[in-house]
C-alpha cells in the first residue's frame, strides 16, 4: 500500500533528500491566477461579489455575511453535551499552554541614560479562518482563537464557509465553538472570497460595516492559501497551509498497530494527505504494511485513506541507523513528527525540523489535534525548516522604544557621525550634531 524507498547503506545529501522524499505537490501559483479575479471583484464590489461567488462555489446564498448572535446562542444550546464537554476540555488545555507563551516587555540599559525597551504589542484585529468541506473543524476555531485571545488581540472575527444544509450558516458546531470562546463576530464566507473580504472589508446586506482585519490565520484549501499569498502585505498571514502530513520515525521497538493507525488517521483528511514512515526495521515496515491492508478497508473513509496512502506523497523510507533517520526527518520537516523508538525522548530532543513532535507510544498526532494543549495549526510542505506553528507570538509585534538622554546621545555622537559619513549619509550625522550646535559655537 505504501511506496517504499531503501536508503540503507547510503546517506544522501540534504539536496538529494529534498528531491527524493515523498511530498504532496501543491501548485499554489496556478491557483493564484484563479483567485486573483475573485479578490479584485471583492475589492471592487464588496459583499455583492462575495455572495455571488458563494452561490457559485458553495451552492448557497446567505442572507447576510455576519451571523446573527442569536444563531450562535442557538448553536451552543443545541450542541451535543458530549461534544461540548470535549470542546471545553480542549479549550481549557489550550489556554493553559498558551498562557505561558506571552512575552514580557524587556528594557535594556545600554549606557547610563540610554535604554532600549522591546514592547510586545498584539495585532489589533484578526480574521480566523475555520475551513469546511470534507470535514468540519471546530478544533481549528479553538486553535486559532485561544492564542489570539492570550496575546491580547482586541477584535476577532471567525470566518467559515456557509452550508446549504444549514440555511446558509456555517456548520452549527463551528458556531457553537465560537460561542464557547466568547467570539461574537462570525462571518458566513469561505474560500478566496472570504480572505479577500477579511482583507478589504465591506458593508453587509443590512448596511452594517464589516471591518477589515490586520491579519488572517488558519488553514484552508489551495484557494485560501493562494488568496493569503496574493494579499500578503495588505494583511499579515500565519503561513501558507498545504496538505496535511505525518512522518513517523520508528525502530524495531515500535508497535505496528500504533504506527498503522496513526498513518491512517492522517490519510483520513483528504486524498492528498501525506503519511510517511521512516524506519530502521524492515520487519516493522512489513508488519505496518500488513496492518494497513487489514485496517484500511475497515475504516469509515477507506477509499480516501487508500488513495492518500498509495499516492506519491506517502511512503516508507528504510534507513540504516537512527542517525540516518533523523537526517531524513529533518530534511522532510514534517508538520507532525512522531518518534516511536527506544528512548524516544532522547531521540526527539535531537529533532531540529518539525511543526510539532510527538514522543513515544502514547502521544499520537490526534491527541495534539484536540486535547494535548498544543496548537495544531502547523507549517506544512517543509516550511517547518524555517517557520513555527501558530502561537501567542504569531499575534504579537515587537516594537523597540529608544529613550536616550542628552548626555547619553552626546557620548556616542561621534560614532554616529562617523558611520553616517561611511555610508555617505551626512544628514544622518547632522541630525545628531544639530542638537549640540550651541554647545560647540
Amino acid at each position: 500500500m505504501l511506496n517504499r524507498s531503501d536508503l540503507r547503506g547510503r546517506v544522501p545529501s540534504p539536496a538529494e533528500l529534498r528531491a527524493t522524499l515523498p511530498r504532496a505537490e501543491v501548485d499554489v501559483d496556478a491557483a493564484m491566477h484563479q483567485v486573483r479575479p475573485v479578490i479584485e471583484a471583492v475589492r471592487d464590489r464588496g459583499v455583492d461579489a462575495v455572495l455571488e461567488f458563494t452561490e457559485r462555489f458553495d451552492k448557497v446564498r446567505p442572507k447576510s455575511v455576519r451571523v446573527p448572535s442569536a444563531e450562535l446562542d442557538r448553536a451552543l444550546a443545541e450542541l451535543d453535551p458530549g461534544v461540548r464537554e470535549a470542546l471545553e476540555e480542549s479549550i481549557l488545555r489550550a489556554r493553559k499552554v498558551h498562557a505561558d507563551q506571552r512575552r514580557p516587555d524587556v528594557t535594556t540599559q545600554v549606557v547610563e541614560g540610554g535604554t532600549v525597551t522591546e514592547r510586545w504589542v498584539p495585532v489589533s484585529r484578526v480574521g480566523l479562518y475555520a475551513p469546511g468541506g470534507l470535514a468540519v473543524y471546530p478544533s481549528s476555531v479553538v486553535m486559532n482563537v485561544v492564542p489570539a485571545q492570550a496575546a491580547g488581540v482586541e477584535s476577532l472575527v471567525v470566518c467559515s464557509p456557509p452550508q446549504a444544509e444549514f440555511g446558509g450558516l456555517p456548520h452549527p458546531t463551528i458556531l457553537a465553538a465560537a460561542a464557547l470562546l466568547e467570539v461574537d463576530e462570525v462571518w458566513a464566507a469561505g474560500g478566496a472570497q472570504a480572505v479577500a473580504l477579511l482583507a478589504h472589508g465591506g458593508t453587509d446586506t443590512d448596511g452594517s460595516p464589516l471591518d477589515p482585519v490586520d491579519m488572517v490565520t488558519g488553514p484552508g484549501n489551495i484557494y485560501v492559501t493562494a488568496a493569503k499569498r496574493t494579499l500578503r502585505g495588505l494583511i499579515g498571514i500565519d503561513t501558507e497551509a498545504g496538505t496535511t502530513e505525518i512522518a513517523i520515525l520508528a525502530d524495531e521497538t515500535a508497535d505496528p498497530v500504533h504506527v498503522a493507525a496513526d498513518l491512517i488517521s492522517q490519510a483520513e483528511h483528504d486524498t492528498q494527505a501525506a503519511s510517511v514512515l521512516v524506519t530502521t526495521s524492515e520487519k516493522l515496515a512489513d508488519a505496518v504494511e500488513a496492518e494497513l491492508v487489514r485496517r484500511v478497508p475497515a475504516t469509515k473513509h477507506s477509499d480516501r485513506v487508500a488513495e492518500a496512502l498509495r499516492g506519491p506523497q506517502s511512503g516508507t523510507v528504510l534507513v540504516s541507523t537512527l542517525d540516518d533517520g533523523l537526517r531524513v526527518v529533518d530534511a522532510y520537516a514534517a508538520e507532525h513528527l512522531e518518534i516511536q523508538t527506544a528512548d524516544a525522548a532522547a531521540v526527539a530532543a535531537r529533532v531540529r525540523n518539525a511543526g510539532a513532535v510527538f514522543v513515544g507510544p502514547y502521544a499520537p498526532v490526534s491527541l495534539g489535534d484536540y486535547c494535548a494543549g498544543s496548537n495544531h495549526v502547523l507549517p506544512t510542505g517543509g516550511f517547518a525548516r524555517h517557520s513555527s506553528g501558530l502561537s501567542v507570538q504569531s499575534f504579537l509585534r515587537g516594537i523597540h522604544v529608544v529613550d536616550y538622554s542628552a548626555d547619553a546621545l552626546r557620548e556616542v555622537a561621534g560614532k554616529v557621525v562617523t558611520l553616517a559619513g561611511a555610508e555617505d549619509l551626512p544628514a544622518h550625522g547632522e541630525a545628531v550634531t544639530a542638537r549640540f550646535a550651541q554647545e560647540n559655537s
